[in-house]
C-alpha cells in the first residue's frame, strides 16, 4: 500500500468537499452519526494544520481532524474516515496514531477524548492509553455536543441530559503518562563482579 499520511496545510484545501462526502458515506454505513461538517469548516481545519490527510498518489483515502474545547483543555480527534476500498488494511490505525501524535504536539497538556460506538476505534484508543470514563469527565462545552445533533441517536443523548448515550466515552489524560526512565541492563545490573585474588604459593624449601 503506497498511502502516505500528511499533516494538512493550505495545499490540501481542494479535498474539503470530497472529505465531507466521505464523512457522510461513512456515517451512513455505520448507522450512527459522525458529526456533519461543512466544506468550509473542514477547509479551515486543513489550513490551520489541525488535520491529517491520507493520500494514495492524489487520491483521497482517509482523513481526521482536531477540535478544541473548554479553552483548549480538551481535545477531540474527530471525523476519522477511510475510503471503502482501503478498509481492512490497517490504515485507520495509522491515521489515528498520526492525529493523536499531532494533538499531543499541538496541545501537550490537554485531555484528549473520544465518544464512539465502534469497537475498532475503542481498541485503537485503548492501545494509545485512553481509558473509559463517564460523560461527566468530558468537556461541558456546548459546541461539542452540538456536533451530535446530526446523529440519529441525538434524542437519546437529550433525554439523558447529555450524561449518557449509546457511545462509549474514552479519555487520554496526559498527567498519567509516565516519564521515560533510563534503560538499565538488568542482566548486567544483577551481576556481582568479585575481585580476583591470586593466591601466592609459598616458596618450597630445597633440601641440601
Amino acid at each position: 500500500m503506497s498511502v502516505e499520511i500528511h499533516i494538512a496545510n493550505s495545499s490540501y484545501v481542494g479535498y474539503a468537499e470530497e472529505i465531507c462526502e466521505l464523512i457522510y458515506v461513512s456515517a451512513q454505513a455505520r448507522g450512527t452519526g459522525i458529526a456533519k461538517r461543512s466544506p468550509e469548516y473542514v477547509a479551515e481545519k486543513i489550513r490551520s494544520g489541525k488535520a491529517v490527510v491520507a493520500l494514495d498518489g492524489d487520491k483521497l483515502v482517509g482523513f481526521s481532524y482536531i477540535e478544541t474545547f473548554s479553552h483548549q483543555r480538551f481535545v477531540a480527534n474527530s471525523g476519522l474516515i477511510v475510503h471503502p476500498d482501503y478498509r481492512g488494511q490497517g490504515l485507520a490505525k495509522r491515521i489515528k496514531r498520526n492525529i493523536f501524535d499531532l494533538s499531543r504536539k499541538l496541545y501537550p497538556n490537554a485531555n484528549i477524548f473520544s465518544i464512539t460506538t465502534g469497537l475498532a476505534v475503542m481498541k485503537m484508543n485503548s492501545e494509545l492509553g485512553f481509558k473509559p470514563v463517564t460523560y461527566s469527565e468530558l468537556t461541558n462545552d456546548t459546541e461539542f455536543w452540538k456536533g451530535c445533533q446530526t446523529c440519529r441517536n441525538f434524542d437519546i443523548l437529550q433525554r439523558n441530559d447529555y450524561k449518557m448515550c449509546l457511545c462509549t466515552a474514552l479519555l487520554f489524560d496526559p498527567n498519567t503518562v509516565k516519564k521515560e526512565e533510563p534503560i538499565v541492563n538488568s542482566s548486567f545490573a544483577k551481576r556481582v563482579v568479585k575481585p580476583i585474588v591470586k593466591k601466592r604459593t609459598p616458596n618450597k624449601l630445597h633440601k641440601k
